[in-house]
């Protein structure tokens, strides 16, 4: 499949949520619709560059995303929800940034962003990428060539989109 890029719509999928009543789903259309999400998709947790400098460039970037009309924040990865629970919790980034797991990679793949790591032990993971979306629309996509770097969908890039 063709990457998704701005102008598409988001495509049905189901993501692994933690609650406080433990793992859940939540819908493509529960997560965006209605709303401004910058979302920000990682290799994997707890992965060196997803670790270390993008989910902290989120963090350091929250309110100033949110001052920019964003309502949630949302972190993809090809990572159950419990994985997702512990670096949620290991990073502070619970009340900031909305852990999003696609353990499947099912929504992964459904836009064309699936990696595969297969050679080095990790199996199919995520292209690094961000992208804002307006009820369900894409309004702008950007994404890193290697997935050890962090700078063409860094929040400060996703905020210059703004």
């Amino acid at each position: 499949m063709a990457a998704i890029k701005a102008g598409d719509k988001l495509p049905d999928a189901t993501f692994g949520v933690m609650t406080a009543d433990g793992p859940a789903q939540a819908s493509t259309a529960e997560v965006f619709n209605n709303k401004t999400v910058a979302v920000f998709a990682v290799p994997g947790a707890f992965t060196p560059t997803c670790h270390m400098t993008h989910l902290p460039g989120f963090l350091a970037n929250a309110d100033a995303l949110r001052a920019k009309g964003v309502d949630q924040i949302a972190c993809i990865s090809v990572n159950d929800v419990f994985v997702l629970d512990a670096w949620a919790k290991d990073t502070t980034a619970g009340s900031d940034i909305q852990m999003l797991a696609d353990g499947s990679a099912a929504f992964t793949s459904a836009i064309g962003m699936e990696l595969d790591l297969t050679e080095r032990g990790l199996g199919i993971r995520s292209k690094r990428y961000a992208m804002l979306v307006k009820d369900g629309m894409v309004e702008s996509f950007l994404i890193d060539d290697n997935p050890g770097e962090a700078s063409k969908s860094s929040a400060e890039a996703l905020l210059a989109t703004l």
